[in-house]
C-alpha cells in the first residue's frame, strides 16, 4: 500500500515545500481576512474521506483505488494530507489528468475533417509537455512561435496553427481567449458593441500571424493537380496524398508577416478596404511592426508579448484558471473574459496568485501543490446558499458533476485497478497506405517527412515520389482497396479498452462512454458538458459498467476483498473503493440484509447502486 504518513515525496523538479507552502499560507491569510470582513465563521476543515476523494479526482482525475484508500483512512499521522498531496502530484496520472485538460482547452483531435492528415505529431507533443511538466510561458511560446516540419519532435507544436490550417482569424481569436483571456472573436467583422475592441485592433493583431504558408509544397503542385483528376484517381493518388496531407500538410512556413491587408467589407473610416497595415498589439507594451515590408518574425513577437508584454494579464489569467480547476470556481468568471485585478471583487488575492504563478516560473504542478496545500482547500462545502453579495463565500470546493473523463478513470480504476501501470499509448509514426501501415522497419513518417520536406525542386519531388510508389508497391503492405480515410491509429482501442481517457481517440467515437457522457468535440474551446441524460443512465445499467465492473468477478473491486474476514469488512470495502468513505451505520444495515437476502449476488448488487449514486457521480 503507499505510504502516505512516511514522508512520501515529489519528483526532484517539484519547487522546495517549504516554499510551496509559505505561498499556501499566504493565500489562506488573504481568504482569512476576507472572512474577517465579512464577519462570518471561518468553515471547519472537510473529513479525511472528503478530503481523499477531492484530492485524487482533483489532481489525477480518478478516485482512489481500493488499496490507496485504505491505507489514507487507516493511518494516523498528521501530516498526512500533506504526504498524499506530493504522492499523488508525483503520479503519472496527474499528467494524464492535465492532458485532458489541456486537449479540451487546445481543441486537439486525432482527425482532421476533410483530408488524410492527422495531429498525431502534435498530440504527442502536447502529451510530452505535460509529462515533463514544461512551464505554461514555455510551453505558450512554443505553440505560438513555431515553424518547422509537424513530424520533428523539436517543431511539432506547428500543430497548434496546422490544426486551424485555412482558418488563421479564428486561431488568433482564440489564442487571446486562451492565453489573455481577451474576447476579440466578435472584432472579425465589426467593433465589438460590448467591449473596446475595434475590428481595426484585431487586424492589427492578426497581422502577426498572417502569411502562414506550408514548406517547399509547391514543388509537388504539378505532380498533384495531374494525379487530382477525380476520374483518374488511382493507387499513385493516394500515395501521394501521403506527402501532400500528411508531410507538407503537417508542416508551417512563414514566421509571420507582421503585415496584412484588410478586408473588402471593411466598413469603418480610419481605412480603406484592401489597406495594408502593420500589426500592433492591442494592450500591454505596445509592439509594432511595418507595414511596408514582410518581416517574417511576426509570430515570434506575438509569443513574446503574450507572455512577457502583456502586463500581468497573461499570469492572472493561467493563475485564475488553475484556481477554477483546483477550488472548483474561478475567482472571477468565465475565467476565460478577463477582468482586471483591481475591477474583481478579490483584488488582494488575484494579485497574490499572479505573483506565487511568476515566483513559480509558470510551473503549473508547483502552483497546483500551493493550491492543494491550502487551508481553503480542505474546506467543508457549505449545503446553504451563500449569504456573500457576490456569490462566492470560498466555502469549500463548489459542489459539481464529474467529468467525463473522471468518471471514465474513476470506472477503470475499479475495473481494472490503478490504471496508470498499464501500457500507455505511443507516438505512431508509421506511414499508412489504404488504412494500413507501410515500409514497416524501414521507414518512419518522421524520416520521410525529413526527405520530402528537404527536396528543392520539381524534379526532385517527382523522383522521389515515383521511388516511394516503387517501393511501396513492391512489398510495402497496405494493399487491398481500403480507403485511406479511414486511417485510424488507436484502432486497437476498442469501448471497452480500460486505459485512461488521456490515451483514448480524441474525440471518442459517439458509441463510447466518454462521448455519451459529455467529452468535448474538441471543435470549441472547452466545449465539454457536464448535463446528465437518460442515456447516460441506460448506459451505466446496461453498458460498460455491467460488463466490466458489476458482473465481472475479476474486476479489482471485488478483488480488493480478497482476505476480509466476515460480510461487514466486505462491505466496507466495497464503500471505501466506490466512494472513499465507511458506510455509516444505518447502510452497513441495509447492505447486510442485501447479503443475506441475495447471497453472493447481494455484493453485485451493492457495487451497482453504489456506483449509480449521485455521490459518486459527483464531487464535493
Amino acid at each position: 500500500m503507499p505510504a502516505f504518513g512516511q514522508g512520501s515525496g515529489v519528483s526532484e523538479s517539484e519547487k522546495d515545500l517549504d516554499l510551496l507552502k509559505k505561498a499556501a499560507l499566504q493565500i489562506d491569510q488573504q481568504i482569512a481576512a476576507f472572512y474577517r470582513r465579512q464577519n462570518l465563521p471561518v468553515p471547519e476543515v472537510t473529513d479525511d474521506a472528503t478530503f481523499l476523494r477531492r484530492a485524487f479526482l482533483v489532481s489525477v482525475g480518478r478516485i482512489p483505488t481500493a488499496e490507496e484508500g485504505r491505507a489514507f483512512l487507516e493511518i494516523d499521522e498528521p501530516t498526512k494530507r500533506e504526504d498524499l498531496i506530493g504522492y499523488l502530484l508525483a503520479q503519472p496520472g496527474y499528467s494524464s489528468h492535465m492532458t485532458n485538460w489541456v486537449f479540451d482547452l487546445l481543441r486537439i483531435t486525432d482527425g482532421r475533417v476533410g483530408t488524410t492528415a492527422n495531429n498525431e505529431p502534435y498530440r504527442h507533443w502536447v502529451r510530452q509537455a505535460m509529462d515533463a511538466n514544461m512551464p505554461w510561458d514555455d510551453f505558450v511560446k512554443k505553440l505560438l512561435s513555431s515553424e518547422g516540419d509537424g513530424w520533428a519532435p523539436e517543431t511539432a507544436a506547428v500543430g497548434y496553427y496546422t490544426r486551424d490550417r485555412g482558418m488563421p482569424l479564428d486561431n488568433i481569436s482564440n489564442s487571446m481567449r486562451i492565453f489573455l483571456g481577451s474576447r476579440m472573436e466578435c472584432a472579425q467583422c465589426h467593433d465589438d458593441p460590448f467591449g473596446k475592441t475595434e475590428r481595426h485592433d484585431f487586424y492589427e493583431l492578426a497581422a502577426f500571424t498572417n502569411g502562414q504558408g506550408t514548406l517547399n509544397q509547391n514543388h509537388m503542385r504539378p505532380l498533384w493537380d495531374e494525379l487530382g483528376d477525380e476520374d483518374q484517381r488511382g493507387e499513385e493518388y493516394r500515395i501521394a496524398q501521403i506527402l501532400w496531407d500528411r508531410v507538407y500538410g503537417l508542416s508551417l512556413s512563414g514566421g509571420g508577416s507582421g503585415r496584412i491587408s484588410l478586408p473588402s467589407d471593411y466598413q469603418y473610416r480610419d481605412a480603406e478596404p484592401g489597406e495594408v497595415i502593420g500589426a500592433r498589439t492591442p494592450f500591454g507594451r505596445t509592439v509594432r511592426m511595418s507595414d511596408k515590408k514582410d518581416d517574417h518574425m511576426g509570430r515570434q513577437e506575438l509569443a513574446e508579448w503574450v507572455t512577457t508584454k502583456a502586463g500581468t494579464q497573461f499570469a492572472e489569467v493561467i493563475a485564475n484558471r488553475m484556481w477554477r480547476r483546483v477550488m472548483g470556481k474561478g475567482i472571477y468568471e468565465p475565467v476565460d473574459d478577463y477582468i482586471p485585478a483591481n475591477k474583481t471583487h478579490h483584488p488582494d488575492l488575484v494579485n497574490v496568485i499572479a505573483r506565487v504563478m511568476h515566483e513559480l516560473d509558470y510551473d503549473l504542478r508547483s502552483f497546483q501543490h500551493v493550491l492543494l496545500l491550502t487551508r481553503t482547500f480542505q474546506f467543508s462545502t457549505n449545503p446553504k446558499a451563500s449569504v456573500v453579495d457576490t456569490g462566492d463565500d470560498f466555502h469549500g470546493r463548489k459542489i459539481e458533476r464529474l467529468s467525463a473523463e473522471q468518471i471514465w478513470d474513476s470506472l477503470i480504476t475499479l475495473a481494472g485497478g490503478d490504471p496508470d501501470k498499464k501500457p500507455r499509448r505511443t507516438l505512431d509514426d508509421r506511414i499508412y497506405h489504404n488504412g494500413r501501415p507501410v515500409l514497416v522497419g524501414k521507414k518512419s513518417m518522421p524520416q520521410l517527412s525529413k526527405e520530402v520536406l528537404a527536396l528543392e525542386s520539381e524534379s526532385a519531388v517527382r523522383e522521389y515520389f515515383a521511388k516511394l510508389v516503387k517501393e511501396i508497391k513492391s512489398g510495402g503492405g497496405g494493399g487491398g482497396g481500403g480507403d485511406s480515410m479511414m486511417m485510424n491509429p488507436v484502432q486497437k482501442y476498442n469501448n471497452d479498452a480500460q486505459v485512461r481517457a488521456s490515451e483514448l481517440p480524441s474525440p471518442a467515437p459517439r458509441e463510447h462512454f466518454l462521448y455519451l457522457f459529455g467529452q468535448s468535440d474538441r471543435e470549441v474551446v472547452e466545449a465539454a458538458s457536464r448535463e446528465p441524460n437518460v442515456g447516460q443512465v441506460l448506459s451505466l445499467m446496461n453498458g460498460f459498467v455491467q460488463r466490466q465492473l458489476v458482473n465481472n468477478s475479476g474486476a479489482h473491486v471485488y478483488k480488493s476483498l480478497e482476505g476480509a474476514s466476515n460480510d461487514k469488512e466486505k462491505i466496507r470495502r466495497i464503500y471505501i473503493a466506490i466512494l472513499s468513505r465507511p458506510p455509516s451505520d444505518e447502510e452497513m444495515k441495509w447492505m447486510l440484509e442485501e447479503v443475506e437476502a441475495q447471497g453472493e449476488s447481494g455484493y453485485r448488487n451493492i457495487v451497482s447502486a453504489l456506483v449509480m449514486s449521485s455521490e459518486f457521480l459527483f464531487l464535493q
